[in-house]
């Protein structure tokens, strides 16, 4: 048995529910998804990512103890909620970029496609941060990576800001040339003014030299792009792509080059949800867990420290103390 330091028990199974739960939906959903079972595989797209979301989570909660699921599933829930106007944004963006299209072999109403779209859309953030947060948990990945430090002060940050609504601008202005930039204008923008506002921000972390959060980030996305990508393959409907210069080597429907977007692709959504969270909850999103290292022996950057009644292998996961930060990792 392992306590907290706030006193919370947690023995993690073997096999969680929401694991079992999730292989369960992937080994239906993959399947119908690629079939030409109408109109079952028009509906597949959200019950393949949530198995997904599922399967990471338990796989999260059987190393650590703790999962976002199991730490707050009403903020779990509100991940869903957040996840589609933030695609939507991107869709926006994507009517003057005309970067990606989607292709349907049925006749659908828009109502239909808005409703569909929007569910698809609502797993985009819950998938990404589930993955960071298998991630994290790896003891590569578990402790502080320190590199170079860039302290911004108040005009800085505005600085960067400013640039970064100026590469919006320049992507909407000259869409075929400038397109990259809305995989990068969106953090620019939107992070440094999360660090002004007292929101969760990367710029914070990297000012003090911290560099651990981007790296995790960095494979959540290029983890999920590859899902997304290899899923879209066989599914119906589907999207393809139209990218200006970077045609040549595909992986999936993917030019090679664009999977390098989703590496800040990853940055923006950690922005954009802070920014959200902090505008509708009123205070910063203090409890995902994967944006804080964590030791071998169970302490969190904040100082927190767990209690365990053996510190062996065999007895399971170790613990941390706040009851907002509980993410633990087997030792």
């Amino acid at each position: 048995m392992t306590t907290t330091a706030v006193g919370a028990v947690s023995a993690p199974r073997r096999f969680p529910p929401q694991l079992l739960a999730g292989l369960a939906l992937v080994a239906v959903a993959w399947p119908l998804a690629w079939s030409n079972l109408d109109p079952v595989h028009r509906y597949m797209f959200t019950p393949l990512w949530v198995g997904y979301i599922l399967v990471v989570d338990g796989l999260v909660f059987r190393r650590t103890g703790t999962s976002l699921l199991t730490r707050s599933p009403g903020r779990f829930a509100w991940l869903f909620v957040a996840s589609a106007p933030l695609w939507w944004l991107f869709e926006a963006f994507n009517v003057r970029l005309g970067n990606w299209r989607y292709v349907f072999s049925y006749e659908q109403s828009r109502v239909e496609y808005v409703a569909l779209a929007s569910l698809a859309f609502s797993t985009v953030i819950p998938a990404m941060f589930e993955t960071a947060s298998l991630y994290r948990s790896l003891p590569a990945l578990s402790r502080e990576r320190r590199w170079l430090a860039l302290p911004l002060g108040r005009r800085g940050l505005l600085g960067v800001a400013a640039a970064g609504a100026a590469m919006l601008v320049l992507t909407l202005l000259f869409p075929r040339q400038a397109f990259p930039l809305v995989w990068l204008g969106l953090f620019f923008l939107t992070d440094p003014l999360n660090n002004l506002a007292g929101a969760g921000s990367l710029s914070a972390q990297v000012a003090r030299g911290r560099w651990d959060t981007v790296w995790v980030l960095f494979l959540a996305g290029i983890t999920c792009g590859f899902f997304w990508e290899m899923w879209n393959i066989g599914a119906n409907p589907k999207w393809v792509y139209d990218v200006p210069y970077a045609g040549g080597l595909k992986v999936f429907e993917m030019p090679l080059l664009g999977y390098g977007g989703y590496l800040p692709f990853a940055l923006e959504v950690y922005a954009l949800y802070h920014a959200l969270y902090r505008a509708v909850a009123r205070r910063p999103a203090d409890w995902l867990g994967f944006d804080e290292p964590f030791d071998a022996v169970g302490v969190t950057a904040r100082g927190a420290t767990a209690t365990s009644d053996s510190p062996s292998r065999a007895d399971g996961p170790g613990s941390v103390g706040r009851v907002d930060r509980p993410f633990r990792r087997s030792i």
